[in-house]
């Protein structure tokens, strides 16, 4: 995608989010699921969610950047620990779902995106790693942290699409 688009990046020294995000569903290979509660809505579970920083990133830089920034975990081409508590996953466990979704942005979120724009187009990443273990949280986003099995994680979803996507795991599942 070029640098031209339907939306505003800026307005007056505010910059607002690009309408394009993914959301990272990671999991292990028995189907547990990692989901994280939301700092400013507590009670909102998620996966990890988060917005294009520039329309020259590419959307697995995105879900790269973000899985670290609200987990702490690292995708690497080459693990240089392979304990868990390192928080290292090999690159090849992330794939992208090629599923998208367009959804309308919450009212409560909708100021942080120029005005007008009121949908945003969400790309769905999964990120397989070998165990549970304790992530790192940002505490200005994510207050809390759990890994649940598929099934009761979508159920605890807010997110329609995030549901649907946990609900769709079994069929990404990496069996090397």
């Amino acid at each position: 995608m070029g640098e031209s688009s339907d939306f505003p990046l800026t307005s007056l020294n505010i910059t607002y989010k690009i309408p394009q995000s993914i959301l990272a569903v990671i999991y292990t290979k028995d189907l547990d699921v990692l989901l994280i509660e939301r700092a400013d809505r507590p009670g909102f579970w998620q996966s990890v969610t988060g917005s294009r920083d520039s329309l020259s990133e590419k959307l697995e830089e995105t879900a790269i950047r973000e899985i670290f920034e609200e987990t702490g975990i690292t995708v690497v081409d080459t693990i240089t620990d392979p304990a868990p508590s390192s928080r290292q996953v090999q690159k090849r466990y992330l794939t992208d779902w090629q599923i998208e979704h367009e959804f309308e942005i919450f009212s409560v979120w909708r100021h942080r995106f120029a005005p007008g724009v009121t949908t945003n187009t969400e790309h769905v990443f999964g990120l397989q790693v070998p165990t549970t273990f304790d992530v790192v949280l940002e505490p200005t986003e994510h207050l809390n942290a759990m890994w649940l099995p598929w099934r009761e994680a979508a159920a605890k979803c807010f997110s329609w699409t995030n549901r649907e996507a946990i609900e769709a795991l079994p069929m990404h599942v990496i069996t090397d």
